[in-house]
């Protein structure tokens, strides 16, 4: 059983988001990161762009494939979480606490609405 807390939104594409009043924390879930495997570089360059859902918002480098991380919702990137040019790693071993990567400040909450709960999450990647 695959990693998936209740207070978390997910895509399709195996991102989570965390709302904080209007802006939201995102990162890849747990069955993403173990899907990768060992992830050895992030790559954020739209920090003070403003995307859509569905948009790429980075590229996530493992030891074997190169994957694109989109934005769950629209939103400007506010923030990338730093500590991960030092330890990407934290993405395999904390990928819902100190491995998320972006903070948005979403142009749409409405948009959350489209997302998967935890429990269509787990059916998905069952």
């Amino acid at each position: 059983m695959k990693n998936t807390p209740d207070n978390l939104k997910y895509s399709k594409d195996h991102e989570w988001i965390r709302v904080e009043g209007y802006h939201a924390v995102v990162g890849i879930t747990d069955f993403a990161q173990s899907e990768l495997g060992d992830i050895v570089f992030i790559d954020v360059t739209s920090v003070g762009e403003t995307l859509a859902a569905g948009d790429v918002f980075g590229t996530i480098e493992a030891v074997k494939t190169v994957s694109d991380a989109f934005m769950p919702v629209g939103g400007e990137v506010l923030e990338f979480n730093e500590s991960l040019n030092d330890d990407p790693a934290q993405v395999n071993k904390d990928p819902y606490g100190d491995g998320w990567m972006i903070k948005i400040k979403m142009s749409d909450p409405a948009e959350l609405d489209a997302l998967l709960s935890a429990a269509d999450y787990a059916k998905l990647t069952e």
